[in-house]
């Protein structure tokens, strides 16, 4: 089993599957590091997504 992650415009961050939701997760934090410096995350859909709040935004999936 392995999991990716998906942005808030639906798009894969990373370009990998992991094998763990541990991974996953970590691999996320270090993806929404990124933007603290700026703030946000931007998106035609949604607007502007204070960092804080990208979690709410992007989601886990998990493959078989």
């Amino acid at each position: 089993m392995t999991y990716q992650i998906l942005s808030p415009d639906g798009i894969e961050i990373g370009n990998e599957s992991y094998t763990s939701l541990k991974q996953a997760r970590k691999a996320f934090k270090d993806w929404q590091a990124r933007y603290k410096v700026q703030g946000y995350y931007s998106t035609n859909q949604w607007g502007r997504i204070p960092v804080e709040d990208l979690e709410s935004y992007c989601e886990i999936i998990q493959n078989k």
